[in-house]
């Protein structure tokens, strides 16, 4: 059996860039019984030899998405917000007065918390926004994920994580045991399958890159490999925010750290945005 859980090991890293450690293989185990359970298949030791043959993509894909981890809600980690909306957002609407366009990429998207608080904020600076071209790309591996995110529905659960009631209750319907996000939100936002282990450079260039809470699931050749080209695809002046605890040291020596944020790098050669800063609404209790 150790020798499959090896060879699973290899697979996964292989096709998301995950590094399952060792000493947590009882995950393989606890999150594939469900899907034991949805194929009825019996021995987890079958499940894993059919996934990893690949004959059954379905199946493969299920495997794949159950050892993904999905955690993710309103408005986390909320220091960066309040930076992003008070100095980040200003200095690149400083920076970009000419074109009057920003490109926003959340690259783990997960079911849609992170680029939604963004558009929140957005849409709450939407008298000094006019005339501007604001894009929010989302991303994520999970295919699961994304349709939640693009539905737009959370549970009662869900929406207490972060949202502030006033928020709620300026952006949210309530449908029945749920609650569905306002279609202009939900319309502004480009979702899309994609897996940062792969060529991702058909989706352009960036202002801003959120790329946090996922770094930390990688093995350190496949973190240096990510963060080297989101260095080349964020612009020369614009910013990449990391989750918390995640960190550049040693793994992108194009990127250096920024003060204002933890977490937040620009790239070394950086110009500094110049112009007016203007004057942001404050983030809610």
């Amino acid at each position: 059996m150790m020798a499959r859980l090896e060879k699973f090991r290899a697979f996964i890293a292989a096709q998301t860039g995950i590094a399952l450690d060792a000493d947590r293989y009882y995950m393989v185990d606890t999150r594939l019984l469900p899907v034991m359970r949805a194929n009825k298949i019996a021995l987890l030791d079958t499940l894993l030899d059919q996934a990893m043959a690949g004959t059954d993509t379905a199946l493969t894909q299920s495997v794949i998405e159950a050892m993904l981890t999905c955690e993710t809600f309103f408005f986390r980690d909320r220091p960066v917000f309040q930076v992003f909306r008070e100095e980040i957002l200003p200095e690149m609407m400083a920076a970009r007065q000419n074109t009057r366009r920003l490109r926003i990429w959340c690259a783990a998207a997960s079911t849609g918390q992170e680029p939604y608080s963004l558009a929140m904020i957005l849409d709450e600076n939407a008298s000094v926004l006019k005339g501007w071209q604001v894009e929010i790309v989302a991303t994520d591996i999970s295919a699961s994920a994304l349709e939640i995110a693009r539905s737009g529905f959370y549970n009662q659960f869900e929406v207490q994580r972060g949202l502030p009631v006033t928020q709620l209750l300026r952006y949210f319907v309530r449908e029945q045991d749920r609650w569905r996000i306002a279609e202009h939100l939900r319309s502004r936002i480009e979702f899309n399958q994609l897996n940062l282990k792969k060529d991702f450079r058909y989706i352009g260039d960036f202002d801003i890159i959120f790329c946090r809470n996922v770094l930390m699931y990688f093995d350190t050749d496949t973190k240096r490999d990510i963060l080297g080209r989101m260095s080349d695809a964020v612009a020369d002046d614009g910013w990449l925010l990391l989750g918390a605890t995640e960190n550049t040291s040693g793994l992108a020596k194009d990127l250096v750290p920024d003060i204002r944020i933890p977490a937040g790098y620009r790239p070394r050669n950086h110009a500094s945005a110049s112009g007016r800063v203007l004057k942001m609404m404050p983030m809610r209790a």
